[in-house]
């Protein structure tokens, strides 16, 4: 946000020094770009979030070793002590414009339910394994999230449900719940994160969709899935490039869901190029597919995103890397290496300057017809 103000402010004083605006629009152009930053962030926020991280992994390790030396009675009422406290204790400073305070208590309580959950269970040797416990958790903060209409504990929950697909996807099957579930988990905070105002919780869910995909892959099909996700994250990218206005009122997404389904469609064809390594025929043509694809994002949206032409330039080259390596780099000697990849960075070099040339000529013709 600092950054953002910044280049704002020097735009400002760009446009009252070419008469654009007159000082005292200036003023008040500055003035509420510092209104906002203040309130967005603060410094004090991100300690108060921290100090509750830091306090909520306290309680987890806590219970990780067990506490032989207490009462079992003892360690179910404190975790429940703090559970009530951290909640009820921040809706009540909450109440009194401290949202830092509130937001870090509730964040503790949300440890604390989770790390309740674990110690009952072992406690009591109930019946249920890591992925239930988790599933419950991550549910837990949702409800907790919304009823409190929390940001934090949104981006908690979305934070907890990539980690329960990321335990689920690497298991080998043994869990009660498979990744199937993992989408009724993405929906439900997903719908959350539109009462909650969590923007972030809807760019982790967005990016674990992916991941999820990939698990998909490899407990499945790996070809199959990489074309499907592709094929998807294309029709989303032409939707959004279509109709941006309906889609961002869907989605809320601050107009960067281009950026998400074009990392989906890298993914997806590197999956199909995995598989396919040993097809020296299919590989080019996947490889044509993914330098296509870049470019049309490029067009369509490169102009107003400067990450997805980050993301763009990145998988340009890391494709460009892949196929040389694969196709070329057996064939050559140290001094072909080197002379192939300063042949790869100057076409990635020319690329990229003539991409940026067109969207600054772009602009300026837009701004000279305004």
């Amino acid at each position: 946000m600092t950054g953002y103000s910044s280049r704002v402010n020097r735009d400002i004083a760009r446009w009252v020094e070419k008469g654009l605006i007159d000082a005292a629009t200036g003023e008040a152009l500055v003035g509420d770009v510092a209104a906002n930053e203040s309130r967005v962030f603060s410094f004090g926020s991100v300690l108060a979030i921290m100090a509750a991280l830091l306090l909520g992994a306290a309680i987890l390790l806590l219970v990780a070793t067990n506490w032989e030396d207490i009462p079992r009675l003892v360690r179910v009422a404190g975790l429940f002590a703090i559970i009530l406290g951290g909640y009820v204790g921040g809706a009540v400073v909450k109440a009194r414009g401290q949202d830092a305070i509130a937001e870090g208590l509730w964040l503790v309580a949300a440890a604390a339910f989770g790390g309740s959950i674990a110690l009952i269970g072992q406690m009591y040797h109930l019946s249920g394994d890591e992925s239930s416990a988790m599933l419950t958790w991550c549910f837990g903060t949702v409800l907790a999230a919304v009823a409190l209409r929390s940001n934090p504990l949104t981006v908690a929950a979305a934070a907890i449900g990539v980690a329960w697909l990321a335990i689920v996807g690497l298991d080998d099957g043994n869990f009660r719940y498979n990744l199937n579930t993992y989408p009724i988990i993405a929906v439900v905070v997903w719908l959350a994160s539109y009462w909650t105002q969590s923007r972030v919780a809807r760019h982790i869910i967005l990016l674990s969709l992916v991941l999820y995909a990939c698990f998909l892959a490899v407990h499945h099909d790996v070809t199959a899935t990489g074309i499907a996700l592709a094929l998807l994250s294309s029709a989303l990218f032409a939707l959004a490039a279509v109709l941006p206005a309906p889609v961002e009122a869907l989605t809320r997404l601050g107009g960067t869901l281009p950026v998400h389904v074009l990392i989906g469609f890298l993914a997806g064809l590197a999956l199909v190029q995995a598989e396919q390594i040993d097809h020296a025929g299919r590989l080019v043509l996947a490889a044509l597919v993914v330098f296509a694809g870049i470019a049309t994002a490029l067009y369509l949206a490169g102009r107003d995103s400067r990450a997805l032409r980050t993301i763009a330039y990145i998988g340009f080259g890391l494709e460009l890397c892949f196929v040389y390596v694969v196709t070329i780099g057996t064939m050559l000697g140290t001094a072909g290496f080197f002379l192939a990849s300063g042949i790869v960075l100057g076409i990635i070099a020319i690329v990229i300057i003539r991409v940026e040339r067109r969207i600054r000529n772009r602009l300026t013709n837009q701004a000279g017809a305004a």
